[in-house]
């Protein structure tokens, strides 16, 4: 039997904690959009290039959340109704198309860059990078402009249900990458190491992917149609 989700209880206007929670989130989604640039921060360190570029995203975010042009830093939820035929904000269809793009770009990339490594015996991330970031990640935003991602779509009334593919992307390579850090740093450069990087990125991307399809991460269900009219979303 289908799982479903039970909507939170109704929420007229945003608390400021809640609005303030969810400003690094989108921080961290402009800041990470120049790939090749993210790249060089985390291959050679922090440079006068990315601190200017921190810090008009600082701004930019911070002067769009005050204006409450940002998801869930509105002052009151768009969204109060599940399943409501509504136009969906630009605001939300960038950031979330913004969001959609790296999601599926880095995770795919750094796939790509260890498969090469433990094939070849060397590393080309960087050139990966360079020669892959902007043609993916682009034809991801492409589909969003055209409204073809879950969330970004013109209307709102499929929200109930399209949110949980976008949870379940970030389920799926959110943690996955955190693993892929953390080994990156533990364990020293050799073959035997990059092909253990390689099979354990691999099989958390699988894990993750069978754990959010068969509904078992938070914000993977659907919300129960029944109750659609009650709540609102994130």
């Amino acid at each position: 039997m289908d799982k479903f989700a039970r909507p939170p209880k109704f929420r007229a206007r945003n608390k400021v904690h809640y609005r303030f929670a969810h400003w690094p989130i989108w921080i961290a989604v402009f800041f990470l959009a120049p790939g090749p640039l993210i790249f060089r921060l985390f291959a050679h360190g922090f440079s006068s290039t990315v601190a200017i570029w921190l810090g008009v995203v600082v701004v930019g975010t911070g002067l769009a959340g005050l204006a409450g042009q940002l998801p869930g830093v509105e002052p009151k939820p768009y969204i109060i109704h599940f399943n409501e035929d509504r136009p969906n904000p630009l605001y939300r269809r960038i950031c979330y198309t913004l969001a959609w793009g790296e999601l599926i770009a880095y995770a795919a990339l750094n796939w790509i860059g260890l498969a090469d490594a433990v094939i070849t015996g060397k590393w080309h991330l960087q050139q990966i990078y360079s020669a892959g970031y902007f043609p993916l990640a682009g034809i991801i935003w492409l589909a969003g402009a055209l409204g073809l991602l879950p969330r970004v779509k013109p209307s709102t009334r499929k929200e109930g249900n399209e949110r949980r593919y976008f949870y379940s992307a970030v389920w799926i390579a959110a943690p996955a990458q955190g693993l892929l850090g953390l080994l990156w740093v533990l364990l020293p450069r050799t073959r035997l190491a990059d092909e253990i990087k390689f099979a354990a990125f691999s099989f958390a991307l699988a894990v993750l992917f069978v754990l959010c399809s068969r509904r078992l991460l938070p914000r993977t269900l659907p919300i129960v149609p029944e109750f659609a009219g009650q709540v609102l979303v994130d």
